[in-house]
């Protein structure tokens, strides 16, 4: 399904390209909210959340090495949430991501997995992991992390998948 998504993902901006190249850049994302759209059964452009986002990283003061599931944290996939708002093992899109450079030299595919918890996580706020040190952050700080666009695409189980 993932392979039929890219495909789609990939033939989607030529498609597009041809109806609007006159036209202004638009600040709605259309290739994200499809994607979001055949992976939760969601109308188009409704996400699950709108969340409010901060960033942690491992650094010297601390985070472990583990998240709340006794697993590796994974920079870039591994997000910590409210467990009485969104349930840990699940699966999250987060449109806004699509597309920031991972610490491997990829490109970011927008999932994240909700396998940590933290104190000051409560409501619709997450904290998205970034990595090593502080430096880590930086792709992130393009964002808008007082909005972005959360929708639920499925469960996990075990631990996340990994680097």
């Amino acid at each position: 399904m993932r392979r039929r998504l890219a495909a789609l993902a990939a033939a989607l901006p030529l498609l597009l390209a041809g109806s609007s190249a006159s036209a202004a850049p638009s600040p709605t994302d259309p290739i994200g909210d499809i994607l979001v759209s055949i992976l939760s059964g969601a109308p188009i452009g409704t996400p699950d959340f709108i969340v409010k986002a901060t960033l942690y990283h491992a650094g010297a003061k601390g985070v472990g090495a583990l998240d709340s599931l006794g697993c590796q944290v994974v920079a870039m996939r591994t997000v910590a949430v409210d467990a009485t708002r969104i349930p840990r093992r699940t699966v999250l899109f987060i449109k806004e991501t699509v597309g920031l450079p991972l610490p491997n030299g990829g490109v970011h595919d927008g999932y994240w997995y909700a396998s940590d918890t933290g104190g000051a996580i409560k409501g619709d706020k997450i904290d998205l992991y970034t990595g090593r040190g502080a430096t880590s952050m930086a792709p992130m700080r393009s964002l808008n992390l007082s909005q972005l666009s959360v929708s639920k695409v499925g469960e996990f189980k075990g631990c996340p998948p990994g680097r």
